[in-house]
């Protein structure tokens, strides 16, 4: 198992996140749990995101998600926070709540403990949206303690919206 990314690392990739996002006049918006405003953390800590980053949700508990982005009650019930289902409503609503062309919303076990067998702790869901109906859902599952889990999922996060959004643009 490689070493978790280090802050840097993490900060590095929110630059070229930032970079690509000026180039194509777009915004980001995140929808968090799991890693409770890591990767805004890591976002704002680049001079000038106010330029390319528009907002962070934290949303902890079923209650802010269902609240501050209208993940529905059924989904959560019937899901649970950690699914596909439920990263895919907090984008939608990360989406419908900013001024973003971009979004990323993860949910997770990042341990020591919460794991079941069905979602060991590692366990994390992620949901990507974009410009032109752009989305992608993922679940990955990460080794480490609970900060690796964290910084992984925030380089996940991170790369994701990179690979995507640093694709040139079509005239």
């Amino acid at each position: 198992m490689s070493a978790a990314p280090q802050q840097s690392e993490l900060e590095a990739l929110a630059a070229r996140l930032g970079a690509a996002l000026l180039t194509r006049g777009e915004r980001l918006a995140t929808a968090e749990s799991c890693t409770g405003g890591w990767i805004g953390q890591c976002v704002t800590a680049i001079a000038g995101s106010s330029e390319w980053f528009d907002r962070g949700f934290v949303t902890y508990s079923n209650d802010a998600k269902q609240e501050m982005l209208g993940v529905p009650h059924q989904t959560l019930r019937r899901e649970g926070a950690v699914s596909e289902a439920t990263a895919a409503a907090m984008v939608e609503g990360t989406i419908g709540r900013s001024r973003a062309q971009w979004a990323v919303a993860v949910s997770g076990i990042a341990g020591p403990s919460g794991g079941s067998p069905a979602k060991p702790v590692g366990t994390v869901c992620f949901a990507w949206a974009g410009p032109e109906g752009w989305r992608l859902v993922e679940t990955c599952h990460f080794e480490g303690d609970r900060e690796a889990v964290r910084a992984r999922t925030v380089a996940h996060a991170l790369a994701v919206l990179l690979a995507r959004a640093a694709t040139p643009l079509l005239a």
